[in-house]
């Protein structure tokens, strides 16, 4: 079945979690809009720049960019994940579950800041990650806080997406983020546009939304998301304070990233769906996590097949 094939660390399961992508992601290319505009780029780098990409292409030019950028965060992030032996043994689960949160819902398919953004926060996973292996960590946080910062000029609600750090070790990342910040500035003033920069900020003060534009559809097709996340969580009991610090850390780590990027939706105008595209990373790690140390071969095996078939199902509908 489906998780048994992927717990094998094959390249076979290259071209199976390729093929699955294609296959979350077919409902959209047969319910393509007339056009797709996207914005890549916030408007501190966008105004700066003038940046226009893709403005002009076909909309399945747009969603065939996302489904290669996607399946490339991927294997990125299961190649993470597998070099860190965080899952305890090599496999292509992460890949596959990430893939399928990407393909939820219907805008997570089409190209926008968002999905640019995770091949960042991967990226700042993998330097988590090593955290637990050195014996200075102080450098690292400085990068961390300028990944950051780079983040927020392509989507600015990533802005807050940090790690619980021990408080003397804010400082660092913080000078690494206003680093980022400041040279805009300075680039910003050098051109006389210093009034444009100040609005970059703007966000900042935006009111606390109080609504998402979400159908009954996007509500059902979490479920069988939501019930994976329970089993995980009975798992996880068993194996919590049997796995090595670094691990502990990991998972706690996950859930504060999860929790704050949900809580960044409010620097945005409106809530756009897109946003939660940020979780994909910790989810699909967590999930993968149960599938691959699951006992009971016709439950997590028919966990997935509920995912998968209701993806699929509300995409028709």
């Amino acid at each position: 079945m489906i998780i048994n094939q992927h717990r094998k660390f094959t390249p076979f399961n290259i071209l199976l979690v390729s093929i699955t992508g294609f296959i979350l992601c077919f409902g959209i290319f047969l319910h393509l809009p007339n056009s797709i505009t996207p914005v890549l780029f916030e408007p501190a780098i966008n105004n700066l720049l003038d940046i226009r990409l893709l403005d002009h292409s076909m909309p399945i030019t747009n969603v065939f960019i996302t489904l290669f950028l996607t399946l490339l965060q991927a294997f990125l992030l299961n190649k993470i994940v597998n070099h860190y032996n965080f899952l305890g043994k090599p496999n292509f689960l992460v890949a596959l579950l990430y893939m399928t949160l990407v393909s939820l819902f219907a805008p997570f398919l089409v190209l926008s800041p968002p999905i640019i953004c995770n091949f960042i926060g991967i990226w700042m996973l993998g330097k988590l990650f090593s955290i637990y292996k050195r014996p200075e960590v102080k450098s690292l946080m400085f990068d961390l806080g300028m990944i950051v910062a780079i983040g927020t000029l392509i989507y600015f609600p990533f802005i807050i997406i940090f790690r619980p750090f021990n408080w003397r070790e804010w400082i660092t990342p913080l000078l690494g983020f206003s680093t980022i910040y400041f040279i805009l500035g300075v680039i910003y003033y050098w051109l006389d546009r210093l009034p444009e920069y100040f609005k970059i900020f703007e966000p900042l003060g935006y009111a606390f939304p109080t609504a998402l534009s979400l159908n009954m559809y996007d509500y059902i097709v979490v479920i069988p998301i939501v019930i994976a996340l329970l089993f995980f969580i009975v798992l996880l009991k068993d194996y919590f304070y049997k796995s090595v610090v670094h691990l502990r850390k990991a998972f706690q780590m996950f859930f504060f990233m999860i929790v704050l990027t949900i809580g960044s939706f409010y620097l945005n105008h409106y809530i756009t769906i897109n946003h939660f595209i940020l979780c994909a990373p910790a989810l699909a790690i967590y999930l993968s996590f149960y599938f691959t140390h699951a006992k009971i071969k016709w439950v997590y095996e028919s966990i997935y097949l509920l995912i998968v078939a209701t993806i699929i199902y509300f995409q028709f509908v």
